[in-house]
């Protein structure tokens, strides 16, 4: 199985607002850039966004280390809380459903088809691909606004 590096940061102005969201992917040294971007949006959601677009480019089943400053994405994934969500129809409590459950769906997938490792690094922290990342990101949300 193909190891591969996926680094991925979302952004937004305003939330909701515009947003983006920028991927690297890294395999044998290669690196690809995807970036993206809607103009009425979360952060969340574009976080959410950048692990999908970046999982969705490998041609076939590969070992990720996927690396976000996403507390929501990294915890809800580590910590088992998507899964939880989605075996109890979308809802986080009794009273409380959970956000984005189509992007949460598309993402349980293809960590379904893909073995994905999850590493949070602390965001504006000098982390370069991060940094590189953000710059996509907030270049996308500009687009919108």
């Amino acid at each position: 199985m193909k190891k591969v590096e996926l680094f991925t940061d979302g952004a937004c102005s305003g939330n909701p607002g515009p947003g983006g969201w920028g991927a690297i992917l890294r395999y044998n040294g290669v690196e690809k850039e995807l970036s993206g971007g809607e103009a009425n949006t979360t952060n969340n959601r574009m976080e959410l966004s950048a692990v999908i677009e970046g999982l969705k480019a490998l041609k076939e089943p590969c070992a990720v280390t996927l690396y976000s400053d996403s507390q929501y994405v990294c915890n809800a994934l580590k910590l088992g809380w998507a899964k939880k969500w989605r075996a109890n129809g979308w809802m986080r409590n009794k009273k409380d459903p959970a956000l984005n459950p189509e992007l949460w769906g598309a993402l349980l997938d293809l960590c379904d088809v893909h073995q994905v490792e999850i590493v949070w690094v602390k965001g504006h922290a000098g982390h370069p691909e991060n940094e590189r990342c953000d710059r996509l990101a907030v270049a996308e949300s500009r687009k919108f606004s």
